[in-house]
C-alpha cells in the first residue's frame, strides 16, 4: 500500500482522490456491469474530468502530463472495485498518446492530442487478427499506397472499446511477405467508409468492455496518418507495450487486493463450529499468503514504474516490464482463486465479488502478450547480458 512515509505526498493525495471517486461512482455498479455485460458511457466524463482517460497526454497539449506511476496507481485503485472499468484509465495512452509522443510528427501531435486531452475521446489499437496473436509478424491486413493515400484491407479481432472509439491506431502490412520490418501503423477514424464494426464475443471475464471484430474494405487514409516511419510500426508498438505492460500488473494488483479485502471481511463474519472462520489457522495462512504475494507484486510494480518514469530508454525496461506483468498476473490468478476458496461454496456464487474477480484475473495472464511470451522476453534479455 502506498504510504506517505515512503512515497511522494502528492501521489498519496492522488490515490486517495481516485479511491473516493471509485467508492462513489464505480463500486456500487461493479456487479451490475459484469452481470449485464455493459459499462455505462456516463463514466467516461467522470474519468475524463479527473484526467484519468487522458492521463499520459503531455501538459504541452492540454493533458495532465501524468507518469506511468500515476497511471498504475489509478489503475490499481479502480481495479479493486471493477476490472472492466479500470480500462478507462489511460484509455488513450497506448492507442494514441504514447505512440504520437514518441513516434509521431509535431503536426500529428498538434492535431490529435489536444482533442484527446479533453477526456471525452476514446481510442483503440488494432494488432490482433484471426490467425495472429503472439506472432505479430504474421499480420496480413494490408495497406497499399495509392497516390497520397493508403488503401487498407483486412480484419482485426478482439479490439477493445472499438464500439466507443473515435480513432484506431491500426497496424497493417505495407510490404509483401512476413516479417516485422514490413508493418506500419496508421491513425484511422472509426467512421471511415469501408470500416465495419462486427460483434463482440461472450467472454468469461472482462465483461462490460466490448472486444469487437473489425473489417476493412478499401478503407482510405491519408499518407500523413502514418505514425512513425514506414515499416517501423512493429518496433514502435513493442516500445509502447513495454511502457504499458506495467498497467496490466497494476490492474492485477488491484484485482488481488479487492479479493483480499472481500476475503478478510468474510472471514470475520462467517462462522463455523461456533467461531469466525478467520480464527482457524489454515484460513489465516491463506490470508497471510495472499497479502504477502500482493505486497511483493506491488513493490515490484512501483520499482518498475519508477525506472520507466526516470529512465524510459534504460535497456532493462523491456525485461522488467515483462517481469512485473507476468509476476503480478500470475499472482492475481492465485490470490483470486484462493479468495474463492476462503468463501467456500459461497465463493462459487455470483452473489459475491470474488467469483467475478477470479474470472477477470485470467485474462491478465493472456493479453498484452501471454505470460509464456513474457518469459521468453525475460530469458532472452538475461542471456544477452
Amino acid at each position: 500500500m502506498l504510504d506517505a512515509a515512503t512515497v511522494d505526498e502528492d501521489l498519496v493525495m492522488f490515490r486517495d482522490m481516485v479511491r473516493r471517486m471509485v467508492e462513489k461512482e464505480v463500486a456500487p455498479i461493479a456487479a451490475r456491469i459484469d452481470r449485464d455485460d455493459d459499462m455505462p458511457h456516463s463514466l467516461v466524463p467522470v474519468f475524463g474530468d479527473m484526467g484519468l482517460i487522458q492521463i499520459m497526454v503531455p501538459e504541452a497539449y492540454g493533458g495532465p502530463g501524468g507518469t506511468t506511476t500515476m497511471a498504475c496507481i489509478a489503475k490499481e485503485e479502480v481495479s479493486r472495485a471493477s476490472f472492466a472499468v479500470s480500462h478507462l484509465v489511460g484509455a488513450t495512452s497506448i492507442a494514441m498518446a504514447l505512440p504520437l509522443v514518441h513516434y509521431g510528427t509535431e503536426e500529428q501531435r498538434a492535431r490529435y492530442l489536444p482533442e484527446i486531452a479533453e477526456g471525452r475521446t476514446l481510442t483503440c489499437i488494432g494488432l490482433t487478427e484471426p490467425h495472429t496473436g503472439s506472432d505479430v509478424s504474421d499480420i496480413r491486413t494490408s495497406a497499399r499506397r495509392e497516390g497520397d493515400d493508403y488503401v487498407i484491407n483486412g480484419q482485426k479481432v478482439f479490439i477493445t472499446k472499438a464500439d466507443q472509439a473515435k480513432y484506431i491506431l491500426l497496424f497493417a502490412r505495407t510490404s509483401e511477405g512476413r516479417g516485422h520490418d514490413g508493418i506500419s501503423s496508421f491513425i484511422v477514424p472509426m467512421d471511415s467508409p469501408g470500416l465495419k464494426i462486427g460483434g463482440s464475443p461472450k467472454k468469461m471475464g472482462l465483461r462490460g468492455i466490448r472486444n469487437c471484430d473489425l473489417f476493412f474494405e478499401d478503407v482510405r487514409v491519408p499518407a500523413g496518418n502514418m505514425v512513425g516511419a514506414e515499416g517501423q510500426g512493429f518496433r514502435n508498438a513493442m516500445g509502447v507495450l513495454n511502457m504499458n505492460r506495467p498497467t496490466v500488473a497494476a490492474a492485477s494488483v488491484g484485482l488481488a487486493q479487492g479479493a483480499l479485502d472481500a476475503s478478510l471481511a468474510y472471514a470475520k463474519e462467517r462462522t463455523q463450529f461456533g467461531k469466525p472462520i478467520g480464527q482457524f489457522q489454515l484460513v489465516q495462512a491463506m490470508l497471510a499468503d495472499m497479502a504477502i504475494q500482493i505486497e511483493a507484486a506491488r513493490a515490484l510494480l512501483y520499482n518498475v514504474t519508477a525506472l520507466i518514469d526516470s529512465r524510459p530508454d534504460d535497456p532493462r525496461v523491456p525485461a522488467m516490464a515483462s517481469m512485473v506483468k507476468t509476476f503480478a498476473s500470475d499472482m492475481a490468478m492465485k490470490v483470486t482463486t484462493d479468495a474463492v476458496q476462503v468463501f467456500g461454496g459461497a465463493g462459487y456464487l455470483q452473489d459475491h465479488p470474488v467469483e467475478r474477480m477470479m474470472r477477470d484475473a485470467k485474462v491478465c495472464q493472456i493479453y498484452e502478450g501471454t505470460n509464456q511470451i513474457q518469459r521468453l522476453i525475460i530469458a532472452r534479455a538475461l542471456l544477452k547480458q
